[in-house]
């Protein structure tokens, strides 16, 4: 039987424990599906440090090195620990199907891949792939009520994700957990391939440095490598997260920040926004996080980059023409569409020139339509995903609206040409759901004596819709029943937090313990609830529910039924036929 080494990282930049291995273990892994002409490291890792004597690596039969026509390398005792590793970076294959077979005495280690072609003449001239991060059925639900309103049963309007013509349900699971997170998901809409936790751009193996894992190629480094396409990258996240990182990053550990900001430098994608500029600065500014001497706001500029960090800045360059854009809004995250137009909180005091992520995917547009090539845009509302770990589901739907203009900008965009292939889809999903309404009028005194189910879930009464579909005023008298199915020991108000993110846990006395945050346990109707995540956990976290996928376009039709996430790799790709050598 073969096993394979599966890593997990507890925590963000956590040390690594490797699981013992009775056998060979061999990446790409079992029934990876592999664009023909892509690049990828192939390698195989054998207990017990044998020598080279001791072990046979196949392909379909063959010396390794034969199939690949390029010389493998042999390491004993890699790194100095017990194992013996077989390796060949930067790895190519035809369309075809292979079986991979690594013998070590009486143990076999076995493999298939398939390795895909794409077909000819391409299909779509352009891509456009929007992520919304942790973006669950109830955060489509609750974004259709309140931006579109409700009616007798119906809706009032439909969101301009749901008006496409095609739709998939995607699961997410990677290799070591049937729980993602937001690193290797992204990953495997970027790569093709499944990776584990933390991991981008990577199998996990047992490289002891988080740079050293086998690589895989990003659709990005395909593009570059292979013709004219220009290439965008939006978000509302720091840019160095694990979304946007996805486009460019090789590292089994994702909050490699610094290694991240280089991988961009390297890629050079046309447009590049986010927040994040600490990362960018040499160590010797103010306000930097870098750890050497390297100033990547004054590389990027030698590389024919404008910079902007204002959203003023931003449609100059744009009105400029400037073709090469590195926009950076803030030090950290970009404040999302919630504190933005109502509250001014988060950080929109210190950065009020913010662009927020419709109007970074107007610019990103109006700078890559020009190119005669054709462009690969990623956009991510990051903050859906962000709001549901604090459990501030308002700034969460508030996040899915502005994702959701921003789709309808992409579909204007796209109009009736035929060539721009448009996807939506989340890269995992948060156990949240709309359970019914809450009415201040209701008698009693308790939150729960306010939640009316079934027959007494009347309509919300959210204020009236600005010109942007978003509700004026929120914290109203009825309001939408949101509750998650994760959590620590937290406190409920039934009522939008209006002076800033939810901080649903803090730590207790015993600095380790995290307990309900008393903020939250004061109001009126405040309810007290026992936590169902372990003692350590603060905020909520991601569930393994299937995500729903909508697109339109060149290519879209292939969507349909149930899909592992890597496929949408593969549509893409062959959207804009990227196979070959």
């Amino acid at each position: 039987m073969q096993l394979r080494t599966l890593w997990h990282a507890v925590a963000i930049g956590s040390a690594f424990a490797a699981a013992p291995v009775a056998a060979q273990t061999i990446y790409p892994i079992n029934r990876a599906e592999i664009l023909e002409g892509s690049r990828f490291d192939f390698k195989v890792e054998f207990p017990n440090a044998p020598t080279s004597a001791d072990v046979a690596v196949t392909i379909n039969g063959k010396p390794a090195a034969e199939i690949f026509g390029k010389a493998t390398i042999f390491m004993q005792n890699e790194e100095g620990q017990k194992h013996s590793a077989l390796w060949l970076r930067g790895a190519t294959l035809p369309a075809g199907n292979y079986t991979v077979e690594a013998t070590q005495g009486t143990n076999k280690a076995t493999v298939k891949w398939e390795v895909f072609a794409t077909t000819q003449p391409r299909r779509a001239k352009n891509v456009i792939l929007f992520i919304g991060d942790g973006m669950s059925v109830a955060n489509r639900t609750a974004a259709r009520i309140l931006s579109k309103g409700w009616d007798e049963g119906r809706y009032n309007g439909e969101l301009a994700m749901d008006d496409m013509s095609n739709m998939a349900l995607i699961s997410t699971s990677g290799t070591d957990s049937i729980v993602t997170d937001s690193a290797n998901a992204a990953h495997a809409y970027t790569t093709g391939h499944k990776s584990c936790v933390n991991a981008l751009g990577v199998y996990c193996a047992k490289n002891a440095l988080t740079l050293d894992h086998p690589k895989v190629e990003t659709i990005a480094e395909v593009i570059k490598r292979r013709g004219k396409m220009a290439i965008g990258v939006v978000t509302n996240s720091e840019i160095e997260d694990a979304t946007p990182a996805s486009m460019v990053a090789h590292t089994r550990r994702r909050s490699d920040f610094n290694d991240i900001v280089k991988m961009f430098h390297d890629v050079q994608p046309d447009v590049i926004m986010g927040g994040g500029s600490p990362n960018f600065l040499s160590k010797t500014t103010p306000g930097s996080k870098r750890t050497d001497e390297l100033d990547f706001i004054a590389k990027f500029k030698e590389a024919g980059y404008t910079l902007a960090t204002t959203k003023t800045e931003m449609n100059a360059a744009v009105a400029a023409g400037s073709k090469k854009l590195l926009g950076l809004y803030n030090t950290g995250n970009i404040d999302g569409a919630f504190d933005l137009r109502l509250t001014k909180k988060g950080t929109v005091s210190k950065f009020p020139d913010q662009p927020d992520v419709v109007e970074q995917t107007k610019a990103a547009l109006d700078m890559l339509k020009g190119n005669e090539d054709g462009f690969f845009l990623m956009v991510e509302s990051a903050r859906i995903d962000k709001y549901s770990h604090s459990l501030d589901w308002e700034r969460s739907v508030f996040d899915t609206i502005m994702l959701d203009n921003a789709v309808k900008v992409a579909k204007d965009f796209a109009g009736d040409r035929n060539d721009t292939l448009i996807i939506v889809v989340p890269d995992h999903a948060h156990p949240i759901s709309i359970i019914g309404t809450y009415d201040d009028d209701r008698p009693g005194q308790l939150l729960r004596d306010k939640l009316g189910v079934y027959a007494d879930s009347v309509p919300p009464n959210y204020g009236p819709l600005d010109a942007d579909g978003y509700p004026t005023k929120v914290d109203t008298s009825r309001r939408l029943a949101v509750v998650y199915g994760s959590y620590p020991d937290t406190c409920d108000t039934g009522r939008p937090d209006m002076t800033g993110e939810r901080v649903p846990a803090v730590k207790g006395p015993d600095g380790k313990t995290n307990i309900a945050n008393e903020k939250d346990c004061t109001g009126p109707l405040a309810a007290r609830r026992t936590g169902n995540l372990p003692f350590d956990a603060n905020s909520g976290v991601h569930s393994a529910d299937d995500v729903i996928l909508t697109a339109m376009g060149p290519g879209a039709e292939k969507f349909r039924g149930h899909k592992p996430n890597t496929y949408v790799f593969r549509v893409m790709a062959e959207a804009l036929a990227l196979g070959g050598k």
